[in-house]
């Protein structure tokens, strides 16, 4: 009897047992879920992208500025590569009196959006004039400014500092205004006004000469760019020409049908060193080749023998042209004299001679020469020679 007593006890137990494991078995399941999910809370954001930072900063004095000149970074810390141009924050100071950086003049004196940035690119760098105003440059002859540079490609966090760079500032002529162009046959001629004073106003001194510069521009773009310079398209950027020691210039390595932009600094000797002013007002020129070659000269005429019995030719021959672009020539014949007559070549011909086999026996003959250049452009017609065809002999 105590036997079946302690066997009910144990039975309920063994139940209990049973259905806490079913239960176990049915939640360990959503357990699990909760467990993947981690903390409570909002998922953290993934980290702005940051870029690597500018390591390749340059400085120079360019007319009343300092032009910088670097390589815009193209990836991230990370080594990913960023989706687009980031904003470049110029940031400039001055340095105390033992030449380490004053910190507390430092700031961020200009930022370039990403979305411009593209605009002062130049042969693969970004090249960026930081304005000097002329009155401070005067004020202190030789100051110095640093400048590092931090790029952003969000809100958030920026760049490292670049390189630091230090540039001494020096007073520079004024920019020359206005320059006059004038297109002749072989040169593109240039001129200007003298600058007497600096770009503060004080007396020139240290005057070296000029350097002129010029680029090509597509020919589309020249409208926009004579209204702002900025918006010209080009087709290869502004080079150093040639230097000059006068106030004028002569461009004889120019091609018509090209449009030409060009720009005129004035340079001084400070401390040994060449320094420009800023630009001149740019001039935009389409040189058309409007110029007609020279006539041709010592033609000469003689009677011959033609391929058929009884038949007879004239036969021509002048001195060749000199021009770089002659095309051809053309013959022209008339039956009154100081008449140019009518064209008998169709073609022109490439060669200073010619043969003309449809002359009749007793007419007089004027013959002239005129040349063709490729452009069009033809010549006046050279000094005439008369031909007289004799009727043959009964």
């Amino acid at each position: 009897m105590g036997t079946g007593n302690l066997g009910k006890p144990l039975s309920r137990h063994v139940e209990s047992a049973r259905l806490a494991s079913l239960s176990f078995r049915a939640l360990a399941p959503a357990l699990l879920m909760i467990a993947g999910c981690g903390a409570p809370g909002e998922p953290t954001p993934p980290a702005p992208p940051v870029p690597v930072a500018i390591t390749d900063l340059a400085a120079h004095q360019a007319g009343d500025g300092v032009e910088l000149i670097f390589t815009l970074p193209s990836k991230t810390v990370t080594g990913d590569r960023l989706a687009s141009p980031p904003a470049v924050e110029i940031v400039r100071g001055t340095p105390k009196s033992d030449g380490s950086r004053d910190l507390k003049t430092f700031r961020v004196v200009y930022t370039i959006p990403g979305s411009l940035v593209e605009n002062y690119v130049s042969e693969g760098r970004v090249k960026f004039i930081d304005p000097a105003a002329p009155a401070e440059t005067r004020a202190h002859p030789g100051g110095t400014l640093l400048y590092v540079l931090r790029t952003r490609a969000s809100k958030k966090r920026a760049s490292g500092d670049s390189n630091a760079v230090s540039v001494r500032v020096y007073p520079v002529p004024e920019p020359v205004g206005k320059i006059e162009g004038r297109v002749t046959e072989p040169a593109i001629e240039l001129s200007w006004a003298v600058p007497t004073r600096t770009s503060g106003g004080d007396p020139l001194s240290g005057f070296s000469g000029y350097r002129i510069y010029r680029g090509e521009l597509d020919p589309a773009s020249a409208e926009a760019a004579l209204a702002d310079f900025s918006k010209a398209k080009w087709k290869s950027p502004l080079a150093l020409l040639a230097p000059s020691d006068e106030n004028s210039y002569r461009d004889t390595l120019f091609d018509f049908g090209k449009t030409y932009a060009y720009i005129v600094r004035s340079v001084v000797l400070v401390e040994g060193s060449a320094l420009e002013s800023g630009d001149s007002v740019p001039l935009i020129v389409a040189p058309r080749d409007t110029f007609a070659p020279a006539a041709p000269q010592n033609l000469v005429a003689a009677v011959l023998s033609g391929t058929t019995p009884g038949s007879v030719l004239v036969d021509l021959s002048w001195s060749i042209n000199l021009e770089t672009d002659l095309a051809g020539y053309r013959v022209y014949r008339s039956e009154q004299q100081d008449a140019k007559g009518v064209g008998i070549t169709p073609e022109l011909l490439l060669a200073p001679a010619y043969r003309d086999t449809s002359v009749e026996p007793g007419h007089r003959y004027w013959y002239s020469v005129t040349a063709v250049d490729r452009a069009g452009n033809e010549s006046e017609a050279g000094t005439a020679v008369a031909v007289d065809i004799r009727k043959p002999s009964p």
